[in-house]
Formats: C-alpha cells, sequence, structure tokens
C-alpha cells in the first residue's frame, strides 16, 4: 500500500509538471538586424506569429499580413514577433508590419509539418503552439488566442 501511494504521488508531480504546455513548437532561428542569429528560445515570455508561404506574393500572405495589421497595434502591446518563412522565392514584404525571415525556411516548414502552400502558427508565451492552421486567420482571432492562452490567464488568476 505504502509503495502505491508513492507511486501516486510520483505519477502527480510528474504530470502536473508537464500539464503546462501541451505542444511544444520546434525552434528555429533568423538573423537579426546586425547579423547575429538568434532563435525562438530566446523569445520566450514574447507570443509569436509564424506565417510559413511559398514568398511574400502569394495570396494567403497578403491576406494575412492584411488581417496582422488590422490589429498589430494591440498585438505590438502584447510584443508579438510576426515570423515569415518563405519556402520558394524571397521577395519585399508589402506591409506596416515589421516582420523577420527565418533562416532556413524549407526546415522550418518541415519541422512545423506544413503539408500545403501555406501555413499560420500562433505560438505562445511559453512556447506552447497555441494555434495552427492552414486558413488566413483574422487579426482579431490571433490576438485572442494570444491573451487568452495559458501565461496571460494563469497571471491573471495570480493577480485576482
Amino acid at each position: 500500500m505504502r509503495r502505491l501511494a508513492v507511486l501516486l504521488l510520483v505519477l502527480a508531480a510528474v504530470s502536473g509538471a508537464s500539464a503546462n504546455v501541451a505542444r511544444w513548437a520546434p525552434d528555429f532561428g533568423w538573423l537579426k538586424s546586425g547579423g547575429n542569429r538568434t532563435t525562438l528560445k530566446a523569445l520566450r515570455g514574447q507570443p509569436v506569429v509564424l506565417v510559413v508561404a511559398p514568398s511574400p506574393e502569394h495570396r494567403k500572405f497578403r491576406q494575412q499580413a492584411k488581417e496582422l495589421q488590422k490589429t498589430y497595434q494591440l498585438l505590438g502591446n502584447d510584443k508579438a514577433v510576426m515570423v515569415a518563412a518563405f519556402t520558394g522565392e524571397p521577395g519585399v514584404i508589402r506591409s506596416n508590419i515589421p516582420f523577420v525571415l527565418a533562416a532556413n525556411p524549407g526546415a522550418v516548414a518541415q519541422s512545423y509539418g506544413v503539408a500545403g502552400d501555406f501555413a499560420v502558427f500562433v505560438i505562445g508565451r511559453d512556447g506552447n503552439l497555441d494555434e495552427i492552421s492552414d486558413r488566413v486567420l483574422p487579426g482579431q482571432r490571433v490576438l485572442d488566442i494570444i491573451n487568452n492562452s495559458f501565461v496571460p490567464q494563469r497571471d491573471n488568476r495570480r493577480a485576482e
């Protein structure tokens, strides 16, 4: 009986420790403006929106950029980082939103399991993949996902 109690306590501790993050976002990197490389892990504490498309001229990428632009000021208040991974041809992003360009975009698409030519990923402050979509997400939906993910909810409960 004592062994069973110890086993249950160990299982409860282990399961409770891993319950915070359901799906870790695979790590990837990009070059900062100074030429230094940084990674997704370095952004823990900040939400990230990753958009995978063949090029900045792709119809769905342009639509997603327009949607994000509608709520960008609020996303910026949350210190959200926008990342683009262009699997085909690079080019100029025609948007007022600053995007960073993922290094090795083909590997990024593969590690995130992108099957088609477009995908959007919302990565929470805790590094969890909070949303995965092969469709353009409305800007308000992205904002709602960021504001209602685990970390803000936990912080709100602590403040009460």
